[in-house]
């Protein structure tokens, strides 16, 4: 961060490669961006613009592992039969299915959704689109929240983390939770013939 930070856009743009495609930047790309809108608050649409085209081919990165051998993966782990009911209901909904999960702040697994297009092999251009997308709405959210409340932004949204680490934590699990129940209800539609594990167990029963 100390070398890139001095390359402006260019150096936030890479970071928000590596935080997408390689690892997480400390403490988050999010305080990251308000750190240089603070810094410049006249270049806030070039910098929302440079984090989220970092985001999007950085995302490529666990994208291509999955496609590479995800699918193995996968089929170790659950029939043909059912790989392909996942295959169907993702490319159902493809594109929103990777654009709403990049617009959730961490430490929602957006990683895990990168991986799975990969493996139903979502084109490539979509998928950089989706997640260009998703991350442009949200760090346009922050870039603009830091101007109208000036650099102090950095200072409150500690401060409320800390006062309110659990309810936040709680909120954030609750809506993965969530998430998945939609997740698995889709899978596992009934109106494809296809019943809940917890349905076929009480059928046995």
């Amino acid at each position: 961060m100390a070398f890139l930070k001095p390359f402006g856009f260019w150096g936030l743009g890479a970071l928000s490669f590596v935080d997408s495609g390689l690892f997480p930047i400390p403490p988050t790309m999010d305080l990251v961006l308000i750190g240089y809108v603070s810094a410049n608050p006249s270049r806030v649409l070039l910098y929302t613009f440079a984090a989220a085209v970092g985001s999007a081919l950085g995302s490529l990165i666990p994208y291509f592992i999955g496609r590479a051998g995800g699918e193995l993966f996968l089929l170790k782990r659950i029939n043909r039969a059912r790989y392909e009911k996942l295959r169907d209901s993702f490319e159902k909904q493809e594109f929103l299915a990777i654009a709403i999960p990049a617009m959730v702040p961490p430490p929602f697994p957006l990683k895990l959704f990168e991986f799975a297009a990969g493996v139903f092999e979502m084109k490539p251009l979509p998928f950089a689109l989706a997640i260009f997308c998703g991350k442009l709405l949200r760090f346009l959210i922050v870039g603009i929240v830091t101007v109208i409340y000036g650099p102090t932004i950095m200072q409150r949204a500690g401060r409320a983390l800390h006062d309110h680490l659990g309810l936040i934590l709680a909120g954030v699990v609750a809506f993965i939770v969530v998430l998945g129940l939609v997740v698995i209800r889709k899978v596992f539609d009934r109106r494809s013939g296809t019943a809940l594990p917890i349905e076929e167990a009480e059928k046995t029963l």
